[in-house]
């Protein structure tokens, strides 16, 4: 009985091993509010599921670092990344590519922005009046939030950011930076400028409270990222009907979420920049 139990229980792990297997699991950095991903992400995976004939699954995770470390350790097969984050993660799994990139995200752009109360107007040149204020980045492993905003800074001005300023801060999200500003908790910050367009139209940002002082120069950024290994679990020709998926995606709703106007190819080299950009300030070794 001991031996028929114990093999009960073994063909139990090994049937759960295979249904695991046979769902494609992603997740996305969470670069705002938690509710409103899930949202719009479980939504992604029932068009996924139903373009690839396999359970779609989507989990959520708490940092972007966490995003990282869930694609190295295959919890998940895709991620939505950032630049950043992308380049952090395909260099931890062999084979990985980015397979696809919303249209925007050829050109991205970092708004830096200021409370009302500093007196800071926007302006085409950096706003070099930022130095010794309070500042916040969003997340440390944010591409918009961190990673672009801290070389313009030390471009700018030839020193880190915390010889930059009074106080320098790590809101965690672009909501977050968003919200701090205009509550002048932090005199300015940096942001996704997709993330502050989005929050204006839903009616969250007060311009007599916060102002765009900045605009960066255009870099690549978001991008689906998938394993390299993918298809021996789920099949030759996966990766490539997965990208298809994500390129054939029509729907408003849907795009919308991102918000996105489309979503187009997208090759590791694409990606070059960032990690140069990366590179040159030390957030990546060689």
């Amino acid at each position: 009985m001991l031996r028929k139990s114990l093999l009960a229980m073994a063909l139990a792990v090994i049937a759960g091993s295979t249904a695991l297997a046979d769902s494609f699991v992603f997740t996305a950095i969470p670069d705002e509010d938690e509710t409103r991903l899930k949202q719009r992400f479980d939504k992604v995976a029932d068009y996924l599921a139903a373009k690839l004939g396999v359970e779609v699954r989507y989990i959520p995770v708490k940092s972007y670092a966490a995003a990282v470390t869930a694609f190295r350790n295959n919890q998940v097969q895709l991620a939505w990344f950032g630049g950043l984050s992308g380049v952090h993660a395909r260099r931890l799994v062999k084979g990985s590519e980015a397979i696809a990139q919303g249209y925007e995200d050829q050109f991205f752009t970092t708004y830096f922005i200021a409370n009302a109360a500093t007196g800071i107007a926007e302006s085409k040149d950096f706003p070099k009046a930022i130095a010794g204020r309070t500042f916040t980045f969003g997340s440390k492993g944010s591409t918009s939030g961190r990673l672009m905003p801290e070389f313009h800074i030390r471009k700018q001005f030839g020193k880190s950011p915390d010889d930059v300023f009074s106080r320098v801060g790590f809101s965690g999200d672009h909501s977050r930076t968003l919200a701090l500003v205009q509550s002048g908790a932090y005199e300015v910050g940096a942001l996704n400028y997709k993330v502050f367009e989005n929050e204006k139209k839903a009616g969250k940002v007060d311009p007599a409270k916060v102002r765009i002082t900045w605009t960066t120069p255009a870099y690549p950024d978001y991008q689906w990222s998938i394993r390299g290994d993918v298809e021996a679990t789920f099949g030759a020709g996966f990766k490539a009907k997965v990208r298809q998926a994500l390129l054939g995606m029509k729907d408003k709703m849907l795009l919308d979420a991102f918000p996105r106007k489309s979503f187009v190819a997208a090759s590791n080299g694409d990606y070059a920049p960032i990690l140069d950009t990366a590179k040159s300030i030390g957030l990546i070794d060689d």
